[in-house]
């Protein structure tokens, strides 16, 4: 050990056994200060801050056991060690009463050398014991007075609580100074219906075996109100035999954990009813449209009645398949931020209009009355068209669809205020509980079934409208007074500063017929790639095939068409990469090239455009959409 920094302070009124006690230290590798008083040794205590007094006891001043008392005494100087030496006060008395004033030790005369030393050294080991004790408690206060969870400790022998830190009082809600006074006050906290099992666990605590854990998961109901989960972990403190003699706990608020998993567990059902809702909706539509197909290949040709019917029961049955795959589009592309509103004035009706058209069909099947109130005067709404007029067909259509047969819809709109416009939608179906009204907007919800019908929607289209209604700045409530007694979804948005000023009617442009062209169909699905030749067809085309990458490079070689509508999704080299190679080829240049697929996401229509595709066409395409396509239009 490296003494050279360690100063002492020896005190003696005889020079000469000063001399020799300063000689021996001086020996030893010590720094040493001098005093031949009392009140010269004060001073020099507390400037200079020696680790160890030795201290004569006669002085001719102040007595050195008085000298003791006021150095321990001091805040300044109270952890200076204090070795007490007397030449005349060798008794058994003097060395207790040496000791009662505060020394750390008393030597009595004569004192050899190596004596000196061998107590100097011991009581600065103790000293260095002693401050890293303190250290680490001062470690240990900080710590746990500063983390969240609750740091306990107990003696084993009785679980008497020794500790607890000030985290208690915010977990538990419970006074720290009540807990000291009552050392199971803490039970107090724990719910009710955990108690019992949490007080047998933890009387239990020790009789753990050596190696034993204590790992329990309860509830709070403190007096501050709310619940609170509690993770409680005890592990046993051991000496320096390894015996165990203190319980140390901790108690960590896991709250938040608790929700997530119930949350976790709830996107799981939910998950699980959207997988089944989904194929039961799937299923719903392929089921009409398998038996129209077989209708009209058993139905003779002259029986156009019932292949009129045919049709028209496919057609409705994909547009309502498109309808479910759409509504999971819209969903995804909100959820990541990729829908993008496309805003502009446009006139109340133009919005109104399309929505009833969309549900027209649902309401004359099941018999309903429609009640349509639109104010007098041209109204102006700044926003996207076709969304607003999808949110007011999706509440048309969930009040059709859940009022039983002949039942009442009215969709009335009003200005309730200056510069807002209210748009309600009620009806006298089936209403909503009013534990369904809290959660009707969540995505995958639904609540009861009409008579004539057991679920159906994938229960995203009210979490659809109100995503949209929020992106135009507006907001959507559902109000019902229960079972039986209808409901009405409320919409409002605020209207334009001021309205567009009307511009003289144009000609209406019309899109350029798409005429007879040679046409390029390029589909791995045989049995798509011939339906749509046979449309092609019909609509004055003159259409080649081909099913794969290949194939369609051969044939668009041979046969130069004008326009060339491909999948994307094809084997071995897939429509983006076809789409590139035509590009680079000088002889297609001027070729409209366009994408028929099932990809309809926003990523999907970028990397069309990035390959060189002039349109992008989502199946099932509509015929409009096709001719517009092949039109350039």
């Amino acid at each position: 050990m490296d003494n050279s920094a360690i100063l002492i302070l020896n005190v003696d009124d005889n020079d000469g056994a000063r001399y020799v006690k300063t000689r021996i230290l001086q020996s030893a590798g010590f720094q040493v200060i001098e005093a031949a008083n009392g009140t010269d040794a004060l001073e020099m205590a507390r400037q200079r801050l020696p680790a160890l007094v030795l201290l004569d006891v006669k002085l001719p001043d102040i007595s050195g056991i008085e000298v003791c008392r006021r150095i321990k005494a001091d805040l300044v100087t109270c952890t200076v060690l204090v070795l007490q030496t007397s030449a005349a006060l060798i008794g058994r008395d003097d060395k207790i009463r040496g000791l009662d004033g505060g020394a750390d030790n008393y030597l009595a005369a004569p004192i050899e050398a190596d004596e000196l030393i061998a107590n100097v050294k011991a009581l600065l080991r103790l000293q260095r014991v002693q401050m890293d004790l303190r250290n680490s408690e001062e470690r240990f206060r900080q710590l746990t007075e500063n983390i969240e969870d609750v740091f306990w400790m107990f003696r084993l022998q009785d679980d008497r609580l020794l500790y607890a830190s000030p985290a208690y009082e915010r977990l538990f809600g419970r006074p720290l100074a009540q807990l000291e006074h009552s050392p199971d006050d803490w039970l107090n906290a724990v719910h009710a219906e955990d108690r019992e099992v949490v007080t047998a666990q933890w009387r239990a605590l020790s009789a753990l075996p050596n190696d034993g854990q204590y790992d329990q998961e309860y509830r709070l109901a403190p007096r501050d109100g709310g619940m609170r989960w509690v993770r409680d972990r005890a592990f046993l403190v051991r000496d320096d035999q390894q015996q165990p003699y203190r319980i140390a706990r901790i108690s960590s608020d896991i709250s938040e954990r608790k929700n997530m998993e119930g949350l976790l567990r709830a996107a799981d059902d939910n998950k699980n009813d959207f997988l089944a809702t989904l194929a039961h909706e799937l299923r719903n539509p392929l089921s009409p449209i398998r038996n129209a197909v077989a209708l009209m290949n058993n139905a003779p040709p002259e029986q156009l009645e019932v292949h009129r019917s045919a049709r028209d029961v496919i057609l409705r049955q994909v547009g309502h398949l498109t309808h479910l795959v759409d509504d999971l589009l819209d969903v995804a592309r909100i959820s990541e931020g990729k829908l993008t509103l496309r805003l502009q004035d446009v006139e109340l009706l133009a919005v109104v209009e399309p929505a009833l058209e969309t549900v027209k069909v649902l309401v004359e099947q099941r018999g309903h009355t429609l009640t349509v109130v639109t104010p007098p005067q041209q109204v102006w709404l700044h926003g996207d068209p076709v969304r607003l007029a999808q949110i007011i067909g999706n509440l048309l259509h969930n009040a059709a669809k859940f009022t039983d047969p002949g039942g009442q819809i009215r969709l009335e709109v009003t200005l309730p205020q200056p510069g807002r416009i209210r748009i309600a939608v009620s009806d006298s179906g089936i209403g909503i509980t009013s534990y369904n009204l809290e959660r009707i907007f969540d995505m995958f919800a639904q609540g009861a079934s009409t008579q004539d019908r057991v679920h159906d929607g994938l229960g995203i289209g009210l979490s659809l409208v109100s995503k949209l209604m929020e992106m135009h700045g507006g907001t959507v409530q559902a109000r019902s007074e229960g079972i039986g007694k209808g409901s009405t979804f409320v919409l409002e948005l605020p209207l334009p500063v001021a309205s567009p000023v009307p511009i003289a009617a144009q000609a209406e442009a019309t899109a350029p017929a798409a005429g007879k062209q040679r046409l390029l169909l390029v589909d791995d699905n045989l049995d798509s790639l011939s339906v749509m030749a046979d449309l092609l067809s019909l609509m004055g085309n003159e259409v080649f095939t081909a099913s794969n990458a290949a194939e369609a490079m051969q044939q668009a070689r041979a046969q130069q068409p004008q326009a060339i509508i491909m999948d994307l999704g094809m084997p071995d080299v897939d429509g983006y990469t076809l789409a590139r190679q035509l590009r680079a080829d000088p002889a297609f240049a001027q070729t409209r090239l366009i994408a028929h697929t099932g990809y309809g996401a926003e990523r999907d229509l970028e990397r069309t455009r990035e390959a060189g595709f002039d349109f992008h066409l989502v199946k099932p395409a509509s015929f409009d959409d096709l001719e517009r396509a092949l039109a350039g239009s």
